[in-house]
């Protein structure tokens, strides 16, 4: 007996040896497999210019997510930029763009939903009640919630939650599954942004007016050593164009593509002085970031707000600062 339980104990300390130096078989395996990130975004609710105004109206819905092996969602953001430029008379900018847009969540209690709520409850606790119930399900088990006629949820579990209408963000989270990207070890997802509106003008001479709205979009998944485990850059450039009389010319129901989507279309490469699209060089300052911590990726040197380092001198020449404040808020939010 006193054998058998040597025996037992040499096993189970030979064990215990093997773990301590990193050669044990069984290994914790990370909780996400994949993250993605989705972008919708709708120009519907612009307005021709009428009694002493016109609105070039930009709604981008985005959706950061993780998912594991099983594509099961481990992680989900949901928020959206609703931003909206106004003209007066003359087409003349009404809006101050200088002023940088604010997102739903961002806004909080400010978007003034609460009020007018059924249920008395804001914007941002609503989509929160939302990203819990699609936790642990996936893509197709989110699709198949059952919904109202203009698709609020109508499920038990949200009834009493969730009035809001979730078409927008079940399908910016089909975008996200969809272009999921493969991540090692990542254990959070967070999601950033920026909203500008500085490059609308007003009319002036043969030169139409124009609201254009670029919302910086960053993704970001860290590993449990809060190290970078993959990233996703892109950016939902739209432009809403008035003629003279201020009627938009845009067709207001044709899709908008961010700057990925656009991909070899968006025409930068011929501009380029390294030969390469937008899409290449996000690409390119997002695989820069893995392995790095968040306070290395903020400590790029930046010079004319343009990448310093040799690692990116001849794939990034696009101005990063926008993407560096995007990553710096992806990271610290994320979950």
């Amino acid at each position: 007996m006193k054998k058998i339980l040597s025996l037992v104990m040499t096993s189970v300390l030979a064990i215990g040896v093997l773990a301590g130096c990193g050669k044990s078989v069984v290994q914790k395996e990370s909780a996400i497999a994949k993250m993605g990130l989705g972008i919708v975004t709708s120009i519907e609710k612009s307005k021709d210019y009428a009694e002493e105004a016109a609105v070039g109206q930009v709604d981008s819905v985005i959706v950061a997510a993780g998912f594991d092996k099983d594509g099961k969602i481990v992680s989900v953001t949901i928020d959206t930029a609703q931003s909206k430029v106004e003209f007066a008379k003359d087409m003349v900018l009404k809006t101050d763009v200088k002023v940088a847009g604010k997102t739903k969540v961002e806004l909080g209690a400010d978007y003034g939903m609460k009020e007018t709520s059924t249920l008395k409850k804001e914007w941002f606790e609503q989509i929160a009640e939302l990203e819990k119930y699609m936790t642990g399900k996936t893509v197709a088990e989110v699709k198949a919630m059952k919904l109202t006629e203009t698709t609020v949820p109508d499920v038990e579990e949200l009834k009493s939650l969730v009035t809001i209408k979730v078409s927008g963000y079940i399908a910016a989270l089909e975008k996200a599954y969809a272009s999921a990207v493969e991540v090692k070890g990542a254990e959070t997802v967070g999601l950033g942004h920026g909203v500008s509106l500085a490059k609308s003008k007003s009319m002036e001479g043969e030169t139409m007016a124009v609201a254009q709205v670029d919302t910086t979009i960053v993704a970001t998944a860290l590993n449990a050593d809060g190290k970078v485990a993959g990233t996703i850059i892109d950016t939902a450039q739209t432009k809403v164009a008035f003629d003279k009389d201020g009627k938009i010319t845009n067709d207001l129901k044709a899709a908008v593509k961010s700057k990925v989507e656009l991909g070899a279309d968006y025409g930068m490469k011929k501009a380029s002085g390294i030969g390469k699209e937008w899409f290449e060089q996000a690409k390119a300052l997002a695989d820069w970031t893995l392995g790095k911590t968040p306070a290395e990726v903020e400590a790029l040197k930046v010079t004319d707000g343009k990448a310093d380092v040799a690692e990116l001198k001849t794939s990034v020449t696009v101005s990063v600062g926008d993407y560096l404040a995007a990553f710096k808020e992806a990271a610290s939010k994320a979950k």
